[in-house]
């Protein structure tokens, strides 16, 4: 059997591309995963795509005012006499360090992992709160 890829006329292909570039050059291609960072009056919110990996493979730090999420894809491994047609997966260690512009409040700060998306709340320090001043005559 074989698979080819179907390309619309004129596109470029990126990703066979690089793994063409990094197969020539003997690279090691890295990945990282996609994140999504929002912001309230209250808190940070990150949440990070990490499919297929198991809690004890993914490490979350702070230092200060930087979030480290890090963490390691394994590559499953096939079974002798399998050939493998199309491997479009990243595997490998990943690492993502977010600088958060403001003091937090690190007693507080929580991390939880469900189906595959990796949410860390991070509470701001009260001093870094917004404070309505009030004006007066």
């Amino acid at each position: 059997m074989i698979l080819t890829q179907c390309e619309r006329p004129g596109s470029v292909n990126y990703g066979r591309l690089q793994a063409e570039l990094d197969q020539l050059f003997g690279a090691t291609r890295t990945w990282a995963p996609r994140l999504e960072v929002q912001e309230d009056k209250d808190t940070f919110s990150v949440r990070a795509e990490l499919p297929g990996l198991k809690r004890e493979d993914i490490e979350v730090a702070l230092n200060e005012n930087e979030l480290v999420i890090s963490g390691e894809r394994k590559a499953e491994t096939v079974g002798e006499g399998t050939e493998v047609h199309l491997r479009e997966r990243s595997y490998g260690k990943f690492s993502r360090t977010l600088t958060l512009p403001s003091a937090l409040a690190t007693d507080q700060v929580k991390a939880a992992y469900k189906d595959g998306i990796l949410t860390v709340t991070l509470p701001k320090a009260e001093a870094a709160k917004p404070k309505q001043i009030v004006v007066s005559e």
